[in-house]
């Protein structure tokens, strides 16, 4: 995919709000995503770490989504709220397999391949490079609200008007050969 057809974030079309920061172990910033982040590879979710998140903040999601999809609404890749404000890491591996380290009370809704957990890259073969954005939120209240039975954009439409803040980390991959999803 070009950089020219690169199609818009999420959060473009969200009213701006507080910028916080993540880091990951496994995530690069702008790099190549490890192949534990691809679907066919390892299908791990990475380690998150945040912090500088406002005041008022009252719980956590957590979202990936990939905006370079050739599906006209981009693939929500994980979709996990209701994390505890006590919590400002998420261990390589919470959001998949067993949930190691998952926090109690969060909140896994359904992603683009219909499952309830992290669901790692898959371009289709030959569509270029593709992003991955992995958002932390900030939200304003404990619950968020949606339950896991909850489609991706209904938790992004609650997420728009209970966010105080968001940090994002972007990872790339391109798939050169095998089947892809998103």
């Amino acid at each position: 995919m070009t950089e020219q057809a690169r199609r818009p974030l999420p959060h473009d079309f969200h009213p701006p709000v507080a910028e916080f920061t993540v880091v990951s172990d496994d995530v690069v910033p702008g790099g190549v995503l490890k192949d534990d982040q691809v679907y066919a590879a390892g299908n791990v979710s990475p380690q998150l770490r945040w912090e500088g998140f406002p005041a008022g903040t009252k719980s956590f999601a957590v979202t990936c989504y990939d905006p370079d999809a050739p599906t006209g609404s981009g693939f929500w890749h994980w979709v996990l709220f209701d994390i505890p404000v006590s919590v400002t890491e998420l261990p390589r591996g919470a959001g998949s397999g067993d949930f190691p380290g998952l926090p109690a009370g969060a909140v896994h809704a359904r992603n683009d391949y219909g499952t309830r957990d992290f669901g790692g890259a898959a371009p289709p073969p030959g569509d270029g490079s593709h992003r991955y954005v992995f958002t932390v939120y900030a939200v304003d209240s404990e619950k968020l609200g949606p339950d896991a039975d909850a489609s991706p954009a209904f938790v992004g439409f609650n997420l728009r008007f209970h966010a105080l803040g968001r940090a994002q980390l972007i990872g790339e991959y391109e798939n050169p050969e095998g089947a892809g999803a998103g």
